[in-house]
């Protein structure tokens, strides 16, 4: 009987560990590696973007693979109350072609100025394109800033976005919001 059992667990054993490749294979095409979207990073805001590879380093210790990205450009400005604005194009993992996407979002808080920023947004758990066309809250206390760049995270149900940004401007302080994100620009931020 015991013989039986140690036979069973080898067996089991055996059979784990082949497919364990298997499964690092299938997330491995599902999702982008360090490598692909530093690449694609650096294309987009120019390889001299300062402590782009830290953020994206803290980044994937964090939340891991991203099965997606969004390219694009965003304006903002505060003064307690804050609005921002932004538009540009998500693309996911096995997925061909770009869907073109949207944001706007109020905020309230603690800051002031004005910016204008590159952002490359790490996606997480999108299956569909259309699940971006939600309204993502901003979770508090994630930012990290290296270099003039800077992530934040925000989340629905099981997606994470995770924006990162670099630019131009002066904002200071602290704020909630969210950002909705449309399949056509609009003017009203909520």
């Amino acid at each position: 009987m015991a013989d039986d059992l140690s036979r069973r667990s080898v067996a089991l054993g055996l059979a784990a560990s082949a497919l364990a490749p298997t499964a690092a294979l299938a997330q491995s095409e599902q999702t982008y590696s360090h490598d692909e979207i530093l690449a694609a990073a650096q294309r987009f805001f120019g390889a001299g973007a300062e402590g782009l590879a830290t953020v994206i380093d803290h980044v994937f210790e964090d939340l891991g693979r991203p099965n997606g990205y969004i390219e694009g450009n965003e304006g903002s400005g505060a003064i307690g109350v804050g609005l921002r604005y932004g538009d540009g194009r998500l693309r996911l993992k096995g997925r061909s072609g770009a869907t073109r996407v949207y944001w706007q979002g109020p905020s309230i808080g603690f800051d002031t100025g004005g910016n204008a920023s590159r952002v490359f947004t790490l996606v997480y758990n999108m299956s569909n394109p259309d699940q971006i066309f939600e309204r993502f809250p901003g979770v508090d206390g994630s930012a990290y800033f290296v270099g003039g760049v800077g992530v934040n995270y925000q989340r629905r149900d099981h997606i994470t976005l995770a924006p990162i940004r670099a630019g131009v401007g002066f904002r200071l302080g602290a704020n909630i919001g969210y950002l909705a994100y449309s399949r056509r620009r609009r003017i009203n931020p909520f």
